[in-house]
């Protein structure tokens, strides 16, 4: 008689993760601050937007105590991977280097770029804030994947940063770098067109999705009014 093969239950495939677009194509960059939330959960929120199409989000939680922002990248980054999403970490390069796939966001208050960089290699994606046209050239230099400038408008958020740098401002730095560049401060669907026409890819916001009634119908508006700016333009 035969022996009858064993036969174990094979785990069910997975299709593969969407892989995530490149910068210039985002169209909306997620910031996040739990304190905006009105009491929500941050990784509910996060969630709303990613369904709604954000294709990245950055973890901005500055005030955590120093594990925090690791333990809470990892649950994001199971997120957006899932919705084919980047994630990036504020600031902690320590972060984005021991999560694979996690990129991080830089600040004058960084570690500088070129360091960030040897660090994570020419694969490691990294953004880099900039306040001034002298600092757009600078994160050119640095090898930066995308710049998030601002504030462009006038915002309680960016304050620390002088006065709005204008739509003017963001002219002069598309002319300057083919970097793909993300306009923040102040950035609601009315502003978009305007942003959009001066030269930003994109938009970066904060309160415009964190801090809205529905996360993700706000998220959805925002993209779309991006995606009408970009077939005017």
């Amino acid at each position: 008689m035969e022996r009858a093969e064993s036969r174990e239950p094979r785990a069910a495939s997975r299709p593969p993760s969407p892989v995530p677009c490149p910068p210039g194509e985002w169209g909306l960059y997620l910031v996040t601050d739990r304190h905006q939330t009105g009491g929500r959960d941050l990784l509910e929120v996060v969630g709303l937007a990613l369904r709604a199409g954000v294709r990245a989000v950055q973890l901005r939680e500055k005030d955590l105590a120093t594990r925090d922002p690791y333990h809470l990248a990892g649950k994001l980054l199971a997120m957006t991977r899932a919705a084919g999403a980047a994630l990036f970490v504020n600031d902690r390069v320590d972060v984005a280097m021991a999560l694979p796939a996690v990129g991080v966001h830089l600040t004058r208050r960084s570690l500088p770029s070129q360091e960030a960089r040897e660090l994570l290699g020419p694969a490691g994606l990294i953004g880099i804030s900039c306040h001034s046209l002298a600092e757009v050239r600078e994160a050119v230099d640095s090898r930066a994947d995308f710049v998030v400038l601002g504030p462009i408008f006038e915002t309680p958020s960016k304050t620390p940063y002088g006065a709005p740098l204008t739509t003017s401002l963001l002219q002069q730095a598309r002319a300057a770098t083919t970097l793909p560049i993300l306009a923040i401060g102040g950035i609601n669907r009315a502003r978009i067109p305007d942003v959009m026409a001066a030269g930003a890819d994109g938009v970066a916001v904060i309160s415009a999705v964190m801090a809205a009634p529905d996360p993700g119908a706000a998220a959805a508006e925002l993209l779309a009014a991006v995606a009408r700016a970009r077939r005017v333009n």
